[in-house]
């Protein structure tokens, strides 16, 4: 167990590499109730959204989720989240733990400033999240309610009993690239739903999986993670996010102005892959530079994949060293290791 974001969380029940692979070929459960939800309702709720987000709202309809950002105003990103949208005026907003204080800050001062009007909860004290992720995890959680889990699309969710409780939100969405559910539900049924799943899961091998390889899976499938490949300082096009950046009639984005002369202009930086072609690991700070031995960025995220001899990272480099197959090197202990841009 170890302190993360005010919360107590585990790191490991067992050894990381055994937790990775389980999630990867079975299934696995992530307590992950850390994580913060808000309430956005009202008239003006879809156009408040539209407006502090860089993606397209309105391309969603009742019954789908979005990977979103928050730009900051400044050319960086607040969070990056998911959103859920119920109607055009009901929308269930799910941030990072570690941002809920900031976000919701952010999200006040622009429905005040905006005169948006809406209704905004911050629900997170009300919300437990279990994801329960790998290619059982369908079949195991069929188990525990009658809702049709095959016909939720991925990044659709639908509200249903669950475990006998309800009501239960249940997402076809994950942070891991290996299938699964996120299902969102009152603290106060928590140990009822964990030991209804993991009473069902058992001929399946279930296991209690931590943050460690919550980490590792969400890197090896180059899942960006807010405070180490994306922040304030990172516009969403430097970080590879311009996929959910819609520059499209009538999405008046905060940043929008800005973003679009970044893209013209082209970034001087990108985020990029790698996989270290010698031994060693590339942790979060690390320089990367060139042949010679000069600075041309940093890494952000590094990690030797369980069950593997790869070791990946990623991070920020100057723009011209960004293509696929591009030779960079990682300064580790004073030795330049070579890694493939991928």
């Amino acid at each position: 167990m170890h302190e993360f974001a005010g919360y107590n969380m585990p790191i490991q029940y067992s050894p990381i590499a055994a937790e990775h692979k389980c999630v990867r070929e079975g299934v696995g459960v992530f307590d992950v109730s850390h994580m913060g939800e808000f309430w956005v309702k009202g008239e003006n709720a879809e156009a408040f959204l539209q407006r502090i987000t860089t993606n397209d709202i309105r391309k969603m309809t009742a019954g789908k989720a979005q990977y979103n950002c928050l730009p900051n105003g400044k050319g960086g990103i607040v969070d990056d989240l998911i959103i859920y949208k119920y109607s055009t005026t009901k929308f269930f907003v799910v941030v990072n733990a570690a941002n809920i204080d900031k976000d919701w800050a952010w999200f006040v001062k622009q429905n005040e400033e905006g005169n948006f009007c809406c209704q905004l909860e911050n629900a997170s004290e009300r919300y437990a999240q279990l994801a329960i992720q790998g290619p059982k995890a369908t079949e195991v959680l069929q188990l525990l309610t009658d809702a049709e889990l095959s016909a939720i699309p991925y990044y659709g969710f639908r509200e249903w009993s669950f475990a006998g409780i309800q009501p239960v939100i249940l997402s076809n969405t994950g942070y891991t690239g290996a299938g699964g559910f996120e299902i969102y539900f009152a603290p106060e049924h928590g140990k009822l739903i964990w030991d209804a799943i993991f009473e069902v899961g058992k001929p399946y091998g279930i296991q209690p999986i931590g943050l460690g390889a919550r980490d590792s899976l969400r890197l090896e499938k180059w899942y960006c993670l807010y405070g180490h490949d994306i922040d304030d300082t990172t516009s969403p096009l430097e970080a590879g996010l311009g996929w959910i950046t819609k520059f499209v009639e009538g999405n008046d984005f905060i940043d929008r102005e800005f973003l679009e002369k970044q893209k013209a202009a082209g970034v001087e930086r990108k985020l990029v892959h790698f996989i270290l072609q010698e031994r060693g690991i590339a942790r979060n700070g690390y320089e990367i530079c060139d042949a010679e031995g000069n600075n041309i960025g940093h890494v952000t995220s590094g990690i030797m994949i369980p069950n593997s001899t790869d070791s990946i990272g990623m991070g920020y480099v100057k723009t011209a060293f960004s293509a696929k197959e591009s030779t960079i090197y990682i300064k580790i202990r004073e030795k330049l290791i070579p890694a493939k841009v991928c």
